[in-house]
């Protein structure tokens, strides 16, 4: 599993997914954001962790009874009692909300063990409960049938697909308010700083675009007049 720097958490979990969109995409990595997948709990601060994953496919009726739930390794049942804590459990649902991914019961487990977030490309049931939780949580929509109604639990650990975006163990997901952006592992650290510094310009930017500022020379920062005025700003703000 991933391990982040404590510096490269503290900035990733202060940084927007849009930044950080841009940061990959200047790296050429274009498909990072999970498409069609939306925040339960948008106030919540920024979601962060690296990648434990679980692969659903369509369920095979004479393999996929309700009484598979009873087994300790089914394979959900098991990811939600062995995705560590820090990490984020992703889950590859075929883009089909039709049947829930998981419930207000599993993820009030993975919040208590300690897990940083669930994400996943279908559907929560009882996702009123999951909105009230202390854990980030991100689907496509609301879903009241169990999963196995549409859905078999296979694989634990290997890499998967959510939201049209390839997912690896060990993967940092970070999710805010607006989305859930995948970072590969082996960028985190560097990504997370330059995130970082592309904040504290963009928030320079943002208070001289209030204060009346055409962002011709600005945004981006082709006039040298701006890069001076930007480092004297960082001074004065102690950024």
């Amino acid at each position: 599993m991933t391990t982040l720097s404590p510096q490269a958490r503290q900035a990733l979990s202060h940084v927007s997914t849009a930044t950080l969109a841009t940061a990959l995409f200047k790296r050429g990595l274009r498909n990072q954001c999970l498409q069609n997948v939306h925040p339960l709990q948008p106030g919540l601060p920024n979601m962060v962790g690296p990648a434990y994953t679980l692969r659903y496919i369509p369920a095979r009726e004479d393999l996929n009874p309700i009484q598979v739930f009873e087994n300790p390794e089914h394979p959900q049942r098991k990811a939600v009692e062995q995705c560590p804590p820090g990490a984020v459990l992703v889950m590859d649902s075929r883009k089909d909300p039709r049947a829930a991914s998981a419930g207000s019961i599993l993820v009030t487990r993975l919040m208590r063990r300690g897990v940083a977030g669930v994400v996943t490309d279908g559907g929560f049931r009882d996702s009123p409960e999951i909105a009230r939780l202390a854990i980030p949580a991100y689907h496509q929509r609301p879903s009241a049938p169990t999963n196995l109604c549409l859905h078999q639990a296979v694989d634990i650990g290997l890499p998967i697909a959510c939201g049209d975006v390839a997912v690896f163990p060990g993967d940092i997901m970070v999710g805010d308010a607006e989305a859930v952006v995948v970072i590969p592992a082996a960028m985190a650290e560097e990504i997370a700083r330059e995130a970082e510094q592309m904040t504290v310009f963009e928030d320079f930017v943002t208070e001289q675009v209030q204060a009346g500022a055409s962002i011709v020379g600005l945004y981006p920062p082709t006039d040298p007049a701006i890069r001076q005025r930007f480092e004297a700003w960082r001074q004065q703000q102690g950024r």
